[in-house]
Formats: structure tokens, C-alpha cells, sequence
């Protein structure tokens, strides 16, 4: 049984590690087929428009897209893409695996820490900016609902009872920001109570960054609002290597975005050095999304074979003498067994 997915190869570096990450998935044998769109600079110079209609239509039509990383245009008013496609499918949860593969230069092993992001209202959004005619007042909305509150949490528990993981941490400021942090807290003890197989823990923000750095074997599965997941999510990725090991899934009732977290980077645009290891990595969510874990733990395992084992076929960030080339072909070779 076959299964369309649309694929936005996107922008710099993207359809380099996009040609590489197909190449894996078709080693795979998972019986997908791809409906390419264009989103971001490469739309809007053949479009006119940074997120086509016909493009936001696709991804609705198959529910599951894997999009390389786009470019907005700094100014000129245009939104974040990224945003509006989290916003047109309310794709409300923000899944940031962080784990530790070998070879690489982090501070840390053994990390496993999955952060679990509302990604549809909280600070992030930055409702009602108002500055003042003197220019000196700033003001913006913070604004949590219940309803967003509940689903994200229940998201992380849901995650944590599927994938046999132990502990919950809820992160938070409602010490200080008693009503909008408070009103997550409280949603987060409520339904805390509905899963007492799993622990479940409550930590500051501030305390929480700290944490991370000194212990952070502590941590299984964190759950927080859209500002504090945006600044953990990658100061997890931090612990194990950078943004390079960073994939992002967007989770929504009725689509799915699963993604390279880091930028397009047009300096090695070209290169061919490239590391396609978030794209991959996020391919490998997708495929535990469709049903098919098997073939992506095959996918992880394959990355951290060639990485421990093949040194001279990862790109260079990672320490290698390889090409985006070299290293998609020694993890598709893994993977065929």
C-alpha cells in the first residue's frame, strides 16, 4: 500500500539534504510517493507567493508534508512561513526529540529529552504589539487557554504512555505569571492525574535552562507553553550537538509537518557539505507517524552506525571528509540491511 506525501524541498540547502533524505527513504522500501510544492524564496520567484494556495492545498489533501527548511524575507512585512502553516493547519504540538548520536562534539552523552511545544498561542504569537507614539512603551499579549493548555498536555502524556517513557515535567513561570503560566500549571496537575503511570514533575523555567545543564539525565519528556518550548527545544538541542541533530514535528488534528529545525544556510548552499541529519531524523518521525516504527528505528540506527562507524562519509561539521552525497548514500546502504 503506497502513500503520498507532499515534499517542499525548500530553500539554500534545502533540496541538497531533501535529495539525500528521499534517496534513504526509497532504500527504505516504505511505499511513498511524493507530490513536490514549492514554499518559501523558490515559490515566491515562480509564484508570486511565499506559501502558494496550491501548495497549502496539497498538504491538506495528503495530511503529511516533509519541508526542508524555508527562507522569509527579513522585512517588507511578510510573515513567518512557518508560523502560517502552523497556524492554517493548527498544528498545535511541537515535538523536538533531542538525542545523542556519536562522533559528535557535544558536552553530553546519552541524552534522550523530548520537548513537547504548544505551538499555537502563548507569547510566541505576540498579540496586540502596541508601541507607543513615543516610542518609548512596548506592550504585548500573552495569551493561554484551557483548551490549548489541555491538548498539549494530554499530547505529552498520550507520547510519553506510546513511546514507554517514565516521566512528564511540566515547565512554567506561574510564580511570577500567575494567570496566563498559572492557568498551564493547573491545566498540566489535572490531567497529570489521569495518567499515574506516568511521573509527573512541575519546574520553573529559569530553574529548568540550569537543570538542563548540569543534570540533564533528569529529564524524559518536557511539556511547556509556545515562548519557553521554543527557547528549551533548542537549548536541548544544544546538549547534543547543535541544530544539525534537530528535527521538529508539527502535530496537528488533521495534517502533519515534520521538518529540519535548523535554517537554509545559503553560505554552503551549493557545497554539497551539507548535513542531512535533522531531515532524516525528522523522516523518521514521520514514519512512527504513519504507522511505520520499524522502518524508523531502522532509519535512526542506520545514522548512528554510519556516524559511529563511517567517519569518512559524514559532511564535515560532524568531523567527516564527506559530501551530503556521500553520507545519504552510507546511511541508505545501512538501511537496506
Amino acid at each position: 500500500m503506497s502513500k503520498t506525501i507532499a515534499v517542499i524541498p525548500g530553500d539554500g540547502i534545502g533540496p541538497e539534504i531533501m535529495t539525500a533524505t528521499l534517496r534513504v527513504l526509497d532504500a527504505l522500501d516504505c511505499g511513498l510517493a511524493y507530490d513536490f510544492v514549492d514554499a518559501g524564496m523558490v515559490a515566491l520567484d515562480r509564484h508570486g507567493d511565499l506559501l502558494p494556495k496550491a501548495t497549502l492545498d496539497k498538504i491538506a489533501e495528503h495530511k503529511v508534508a516533509l519541508k526542508g527548511p524555508l527562507t522569509t524575507p527579513i522585512g517588507g512585512g511578510f510573515t513567518s512561513i512557518n508560523v502560517t502553516l502552523r497556524r492554517h493547519f493548527d498544528l498545535y504540538a511541537n515535538v523536538r526529540p533531542a538525542i545523542s548520536f556519536p562522533g559528535t562534539k557535544a558536552r553530553f552523552e546519552n541524552i534522550d529529552i523530548i520537548t513537547v511545544r504548544e505551538n499555537t498561542e502563548g507569547a510566541y504569537l505576540a498579540e496586540g504589539q502596541v508601541l507607543s507614539e513615543d516610542g518609548e512603551t512596548a506592550t504585548s499579549m500573552i495569551r493561554n487557554t484551557r483548551k490549548g493548555s489541555t491538548r498539549i498536555v494530554r499530547y505529552a502524556f498520550e507520547m510519553a504512555v506510546k513511546k514507554g517513557r517514565k516521566k512528564v515535567t511540566a515547565v512554567h513561570k506561574a510564580n511570577i505569571m500567575k494567570t496566563s503560566s498559572g492557568l498551564f500549571l493547573n491545566v498540566a496537575r489535572e490531567v497529570a492525574k489521569e495518567y499515574p503511570q506516568i511521573e509527573f514533575n512541575e519546574m520553573i523555567v529559569d530553574n529548568t535552562c540550569m537543570q538542563l545543564v548540569m543534570r540533564p539525565e533528569q529529564f524524559d519528556v518536557i511539556v511547556t507553553t509556545n515562548l519557553f518550548g521554543d527557547i528549551l527545544s533548542d537549548l536541548c538541542a544544544g546538549l547534543v550537538g547543535g541544530l544539525g541533530l534537530a528535527p521538529g514535528d508539527n502535530i496537528g488534528e488533521h495534517a502533519a509537518i515534520f521538518e529540519a529545525v535548523h535554517g537554509s544556510a545559503p553560505d554552503i548552499a551549493g557545497k554539497g557539505i551539507a548535513n542531512p541529519c535533522a531531515l532524516l531524523l525528522a523522516a523518521a518521525d514521520m514514519l512512527d507517524h504513519l504507522g511505520m516504527v520499524d522502518k524508523g528505528n531502522r532509519l535512526r540506527a542506520a545514522i548512528r552506525d554510519t556516524m559511529a562507524n563511517d567517519r569518512d562519509s559524514v559532511t564535515p561539521d560532524l568531523g567527516g571528509k564527506g559530501s551530503t552525497e556521500s553520507f545519504g548514500e552510507a546511511i541508505a546502504r545501512r538501511v537496506k540491511g
